[in-house]
């Protein structure tokens, strides 16, 4: 890269197209698309749409996250699942820069890798380790096994895991050059060097021993209560500080905390770590509504982001569709890690806080007004701040918006995840149960990953 393109200015928003499609390739073209029984589908790669984080220096380019590969929902013989449309997909970091004229180039692509330098998979974890109990399927719809040439078996052949296996949601971009990126399975936090390799770990299950971070003799864990997290709902969002000393991530939804009657509360959970003291935060958030997700964050400050906020539904398909882009400042709002037990107030060393013996999630399913019951016990979750209604702003045809890329005008950059421009289908065909994926109703737009940009009104 020479030192020109480092130096060059920003270029303004003014001169972007919106919607600037990012490029991709094909990763395969052999399934029917279920949708035009007629045509093939094709999955392209593409799919870098799980986030977006500014390169350090260069204010034209920024990295986008893929998630762990191309996949569809299925049912066979050993259960529900997801089969894995692209076997041997390694999830990777692709670097983009926005030139002049508007186009997107990508610059490099990075693989992520284990410790050992191994390319890593999108497959399922261990149960005791971050799984879920999702079946992964070849492309045959066959179950994948430890021996792939043996039959399943669920004593003498079972399914196969991958204790690296990562389904990457969040991403954060250091000045270093390295990164750390957080997941829907673990959910995991894994801190990546400038090649892609893994270098730091961190979870909730005490006893993996990748969890490597020590700070004061004391070893970094997340909270208990995050093994709750939904299945496909896990740490969808994270970023870094500007002085690069604390990581801060999201929930994509409510946990399943105790159980599946959790996921209907509208909390969701901030998680902060700071990696000098090694102190670990929890905050609230509050969503618009308890269907609503959180898929982006990005800091501003020490105690102030901004934040997606969105339904996941198609705006062409859906006038009631809403993306949203808040504000927020932990700095008033509560750290529940650092509350007391009391009389009514208990914690509990696998539920987190408790009050009158009701999980947090437990509390606000049984009453939204609860909320309130939350503020005269003096626990107060971050305040919100409207700065972008997307839809308002923008000619904006997606379901997901996941990538937030804050731009050194200000401006946001928005990523959607077009999930490697495929979905599952209504239709189901004979040799196929996916689909292109469309962005409206009648079927003739195709989604793919786009870049847009808007700037917050405060």
């Amino acid at each position: 890269m020479t030192k020109e393109n480092i130096n060059a200015a920003i270029i303004p928003m003014s001169e972007f197209p919106q919607g600037s499609p990012l490029p991709y390739t094909v990763l395969d073209a052999t399934h029917i698309n279920a949708a035009y029984p007629e045509k093939k589908l094709e999955i392209r790669g593409g799919g870098y749409g799980s986030d977006a984080a500014a390169h350090p220096t260069n204010a034209n380019q920024f990295y986008a996250l893929t998630d762990r590969g191309p996949n569809a929902d299925f049912d066979g013989i050993a259960g529900k699942g997801k089969q894995f449309l692209v076997p041997g997909y390694t999830p990777s970091i692709g670097l983009f820069e926005l030139q002049a004229d508007g186009k997107i180039i990508k610059v490099k692509e990075t693989a992520l890798k284990d410790r050992l330098g191994n390319p890593i998979s999108g497959l399922p974890n261990p149960k005791a380790l971050g799984g879920t109990n999702e079946v992964p399927y070849d492309i045959d719809g066959q179950p994948m096994t430890v021996n792939p040439n043996l039959p399943f078996d669920a004593l003498s052949n079972p399914i196969k895991t991958d204790i690296n296996g990562l389904d990457p949601e969040g991403l954060a971009a250091l000045k270093d050059g390295s990164f750390w990126v957080s997941d829907e399975y673990g959910p995991h936090l894994v801190h990546y060097d400038v090649n892609g390799v893994e270098i730091a770990r961190i979870n909730a299950f005490a006893n993996d021993e990748r969890n490597n971070v020590l700070i004061n003799g004391k070893r970094l864990l997340l909270p208990t209560e995050f093994t709750k997290r939904r299945a496909n709902r896990g740490m969808e969002a994270l970023t870094i500080t500007p002085d690069q000393k604390t990581l801060v991530g999201i929930m994509e939804s409510a946990m399943d905390n105790p159980d599946k009657s959790g996921r209907m509360s509208s909390l969701v959970r901030i998680v902060t770590i700071h990696l000098v003291s090694g102190k670990i935060a929890q905050y609230l958030y509050r969503l618009d509504h308890a269907q609503h997700v959180t898929s982006g964050i990005v800091a501003l400050s020490s105690h102030e982001f901004y934040l997606i906020e969105h339904d996941r539904k198609f705006p062409l398909q859906d006038k009631s569709a809403q993306k949203l882009i808040y504000k927020i400042d932990i700095s008033q709002a509560t750290d529940i890690d650092a509350i007391i037990s009391g009389t009514s107030i208990e914690k509990n060393d696998t539920l987190g806080l408790t009050i009158d013996g009701q999980t947090l999630e437990q509390l606000i399913v049984a009453n939204e007004e609860n909320w309130q019951v939350l503020e005269e016990m003096s626990i107060t979750p971050v305040k919100k701040t409207l700065v972008v209604d997307v839809l308002a702003s923008l000619d904006y045809p997606h379901d997901k918006l996941e990538g937030l890329w804050l731009r050194q005008d200000g401006s946001l950059g928005l990523l959607n995840d077009d999930d490697f421009a495929m979905t599952d289908s209504e239709i189901v065909h004979s040799k196929s149960s996916v689909e292109q994926k469309y962005l409206d109703a009648e079927k003739t737009i195709e989604d793919a990953n786009r870049l847009y940009i808007v700037m917050p009104t405060e």
